[in-house]
């Protein structure tokens, strides 16, 4: 069997935290890419379920637009909450 190398772009702090769970496990980074190609081929799809964020919804845009400019038009008014962390 050939090898061949794949270079992918990863977030680095994303990176150093999958290195740490490879490690964890007794795996690498290139067992546990090379684990999740392999089920993507047995299974013919992506071995977990993906699915779209419904913040990024067309209505949800739209609703956040419509509110952002009646900020700036100055109908609405921003306040605090007590959820939100101001620093």
């Amino acid at each position: 069997m050939a090898l061949t190398t794949m270079s992918i772009r990863v977030d680095e702090n994303d990176k150093k935290r999958f290195d740490e769970f490879c490690d964890q496990t007794g795996l690498n980074a290139s067992v546990a890419v090379n684990m999740y190609i392999k089920a993507v081929l047995r299974e013919n799809c992506i071995p977990f379920e993906v699915k779209v964020d419904p913040f990024y919804s067309k209505e949800n845009m739209e609703r956040l637009e419509r509110r952002i400019a009646d900020v700036k038009s100055g109908k609405s008014v921003l306040k605090e909450h007590d959820l939100i962390e101001v620093d």
